[in-house]
């Protein structure tokens, strides 16, 4: 078994919050990433594919084509943006390393055409990272447009 691995960088705001806390709890556990307007992150992805090489191409999966898998469903879509707001994917999911990892695994796994997924590896930050291999996982789905305690923050 041979593993490939494409790494792509995107960067994105996102406001970590569950609105069933209070914002006092909201504060203790998401800390400064419980800004109302959000904080922003520069990404890195790391995508692996595994499998046996093609006997004519030698290839797992062609990097070309993953690259553009990637471009098409993943970059194109959270790329300067705001992930709670602007990402339909990520709609009512609180936007984690660990969410990301899991929802960026769902919108590509099914698009690669050769190989097998095998891991996702989202980096938010020089020193924290997060590994997924599909497992399965369920994300509970919340309203994270805003918190209880302020006014909406109104997207045109």
């Amino acid at each position: 078994m041979v593993y490939v691995t494409r790494r792509v960088n995107f960067s994105a705001a996102h406001r970590l919050f569950n609105p069933t806390f209070t914002e006092e709890k909201n504060e203790q556990v998401f800390d400064k990433c419980n800004n109302f307007f959000g904080h922003g992150h520069n990404y890195v992805v790391d995508v692996t594919v595994k499998g046996t090489p093609d006997p004519l191409t030698g290839y797992v999966i062609d990097l070309k084509q993953l690259k553009a898998i990637l471009e098409e469903h993943i970059l194109s879509k959270v790329d300067h943006k705001h992930l709670n707001f602007d990402v339909e994917f990520f709609e009512g999911i609180i936007p984690t390393a660990e969410h990301i990892a899991i929802v960026f695994w769902r919108e590509i796994e099914h698009k690669i055409p050769q190989g097998t997924l095998h891991k996702v590896t989202v980096y938010e930050s020089d020193n924290n990272f997060v590994e997924y291999f599909g497992e399965p996982v369920t994300i509970p789905k919340y309203d994270t447009r805003f918190s209880t305690d302020k006014e909406p923050f109104i997207r045109n």
